[in-house]
């Protein structure tokens, strides 16, 4: 059990027998009347994001969830397999659990799971990803008409908008929560 005075991002709630985690949260002191916490939490299984008012100093119950530093081995039809650096057991995630971060999966790179119950509840990424691109068309001279962007094809498959300097072959850097192009990465 916690207070409301102990809410944080990332923490997850147990309420109403489902889990959820904060995604937002502010402490509010209005000039009348007791203080409250208004938050944003997200169901930890279906993805659902609603905002939820406490009040300040309410008790609020907590789920143990155990967050793993995992690797990314192969894609296994559908799932996903990862190996806990730790103790190398391997573990089963659904594409269901692994959502778009798939886009941004590749051998060998660590993520943090996070259990409840041994049951695996989400995936998080490193904020960047460093990936190759496997193709992208040309740049020539003077073509503007793409306002100095054109779509690039990474290892995963993903299209992401790149500079028009930039050339098939080259590493660069993608932010996964936007999967957006950063900047190009020199070996």
């Amino acid at each position: 059990m916690a207070t409301t005075n102990d809410l944080k991002n990332g923490l997850v709630l147990k309420l109403d027998n489902q889990l959820w985690q904060v995604v937002e949260f502010q402490h509010v002191k209005p000039g009348k009347g007791p203080a409250f916490v208004r938050t944003k939490i997200k169901n930890v299984l279906s993805g659902k994001t609603v905002d939820r008012t406490f009040n300040a100093g309410v008790k609020v119950e907590t789920a143990t969830v155990d967050r793993r530093d995992m690797t990314y081995l192969y894609q296994d039809g559908a799932d996903f397999v990862f190996m806990d650096d730790d103790t190398y057991e391997q573990v089963m995630i659904t594409a269901e659990i692994v959502g778009d971060a798939k886009n941004f999966l590749i051998e060998n790179q660590r993520a943090v799971v996070a259990f409840h119950d041994d049951q695996v509840l989400f995936l998080e990424l490193p904020a960047s990803v460093i990936m190759q691109i496997t193709h992208t068309e040309p740049w020539l001279q003077g073509n503007r008409s793409s306002a100095g962007t054109k779509p690039a094809t990474v290892e995963t498959g993903y299209e992401v908008q790149v500079p028009l300097f930039v050339e098939e072959g080259e590493k660069i850097k993608v932010d996964t929560r936007s999967g957006d192009y950063i900047s190009r990465v020199k070996e």
